[in-house]
């Protein structure tokens, strides 16, 4: 009698253990769906319905592309591009930036802007130097501006071939292996055939030491532009519609792109009306999953819908005056508003977009950091009156950071000359000494 007492409680509890434990996984997989994407989410729900037959799946399809929504007028375009997060800037205009920055203006520094017309969305170089050439201009000018375009971020940039855009890569890696440039340089068709063995007898190393190059080749980017077009470029579904009536704002959830999960109730009545206990403990448990899942989409949408509401209503000006500013706006401040956790918030705006009459945005890049000592201006806005200020300056005579400081003071702008020096360097501006040309 004692042992069947012990054998029920024992089975109970592990009975208690395994529903605690899918309770738990459920738990974890309904913050899960918070996070994910639209693409990601679709391919979630697809697993669950493969799995659980009576889970019926309609999927609304209609994508919205980026490029359909930009206003068309040159300066809102401008003003639309600077407020998107960094990875949707466009190859081009990193570059772009990043040459007034770094290089003096000059008849190279022109040479340089010019080849950018050349580069296409892998990043690669699409024209012959000697085409190039004119009377005014030799090839060995060219190979100058292309040596400084080859210096700029991403690494690889302005290659012209597969080749040349590795060993670019290898040259800035002070951890690649020590043959590793040597190789790719003299014996790239051999490393390619896997011609190995000639390769190590070649350089007298071991096949493990040639396995090591192939492994730390494989780490590096054929396309260094890739990581501006991709995101760009591809077709997204915005979770939210905002739109303007007579100067108000109405926010809305798109039902394109969102899973209608059903439940399969005759396929269901079927199994339970059969008898077969097992069955029937089986249709329960998929019956209950399929609820789960409603339950969670719903979820997700609400919380979706609440954070993005919040954002608009914080970032009014945004959207409704032409300058497109952003206020200071953190995690902190929403999670604090809307009573959540701030990992709530950051599921709820990762990878979630928001569809205007403008552009669509990312719900995270409309999100800005506090200045120091300002609650208005965001640290975004002040790093760009910073850059615009150096790329303005005279750079025979280039502007110390007091300068800064005194020229962002007539601005409105108040900040210390150690706040000016920390955004400076944020922005990889050397000081003025370093920044100081003969022109």
């Amino acid at each position: 009698m004692k042992l069947s007492q012990s054998f029920k409680a024992g089975q109970f509890q592990k009975q208690k253990q395994v529903q605690k434990l899918k309770m738990t996984q459920q738990l974890q997989q309904s913050i899960q769906m918070l996070a994910y994407s639209n693409d990601e989410l679709q391919q979630f729900i697809s697993t669950k319905a493969l799995e659980n037959p009576f889970l019926e799946l309609n999927w609304e399809e209609h994508k919205f592309d980026t490029t359909s929504y930009v206003n068309t007028d040159s300066d809102q375009i401008q003003k639309y591009i600077e407020q998107l997060p960094s990875n949707y800037e466009s190859l081009y205009s990193y570059l772009e930036e990043q040459i007034y920055i770094n290089y003096r203006k000059t008849k190279i520094r022109d040479l340089v802007l010019e080849l950018l017309q050349y580069i296409d969305t892998n990043g690669y170089l699409n024209i012959e130097l000697n085409a190039l050439v004119t009377s005014e201009i030799s090839e060995t000018m060219w190979l100058d501006a292309l040596t400084l375009l080859q210096q700029l971020e991403p690494a690889g940039v302005g290659a012209r071939n597969l080749q040349e855009c590795l060993l670019l890569q290898i040259e800035r890696d002070n951890t690649a292996p020590n043959l590793a440039y040597i190789i790719v340089e003299d014996d790239l068709e051999d490393f390619i055939s896997h011609n190995w063995n000639k390769i190590a007898k070649k350089y007298q190393i071991e096949l493990i030491d040639v396995q090591e190059i192939s492994d730390y080749l494989l780490t590096l980017t054929p396309h260094p532009g890739n990581n501006f077009t991709s995101e760009v470029n591809q077709s997204i579904i915005p979770e939210l519609t905002l739109r303007k009536e007579n100067n108000e704002l109405h926010l809305t959830l798109n039902k394109y792109g969102q899973p209608q999960v059903t439940f399969e109730t005759n396929y269901y009545n079927d199994i339970v009306s059969s008898g077969d206990g097992e069955a029937i403990d089986f249709a329960k448990d998929k019956r209950n999953e399929v609820v789960w899942i409603q339950n969670s989409l719903r979820q997700r949408q609400e919380t979706i819908f609440e954070v993005g509401n919040a954002i608009v209503n914080y970032q009014k000006e945004f959207f409704l005056n032409d300058n497109h500013l952003l206020k200071p706006l953190t995690l902190s401040d929403l999670s604090k508003k809307l009573k959540v956790h701030e990992s709530t918030i950051s599921r709820a705006i990762n990878g979630k977009f928001i569809e205007t009459w403008f552009g669509v945005f990312e719900l995270k890049s409309l999100f800005a950091k506090k200045a120091a000592n300002s609650e208005d201006v965001s640290v975004k806005e002040l790093k760009d009156e910073i850059r615009k200020i150096i790329n303005d300056e005279n750079k025979a005579k280039p502007y110390s950071d007091q300068k800064l400081v005194d020229i962002l003071k007539e601005k409105g702008y108040k900040l210390s000359r150690r706040t000016v020096a920390k955004y400076r360097d944020e922005l990889n501006i050397p000081s003025s000494s370093k920044r100081k040309r003969i022109i």
